[in-house]
């Protein structure tokens, strides 16, 4: 599993990594963790605002900071 966290670094997009890691660890998985901070990359995805979320290239948040039992809940799903 791959889950890009897309954004510029800001407080928001790494609370999203934290509470991601914390998701992952709460349910026993892995995945790798990628940041996408070029702006063009980000835009392929068409969010308006970050940070983003995308598991196995399918955007699933943007414009908001994920809880760690949202993004359980997400993953649950996969």
């Amino acid at each position: 599993m791959v889950i890009k966290i897309l954004g510029s670094g800001c407080p928001n997009c790494r609370r999203l990594v934290k509470h991601t890691q914390q998701a992952l660890d709460q349910l026993g998985l892995e995945a790798d963790i990628v940041k996408v901070t070029d702006y063009a990359d980000i835009a392929s995805y068409g969010i308006l605002s970050t940070p983003g979320l995308v598991i196995d290239e399918q955007v699933v948040s943007a414009g908001r900071v994920l809880r760690p039992d949202d993004i359980v809940a997400i993953l649950s799903k996969k």
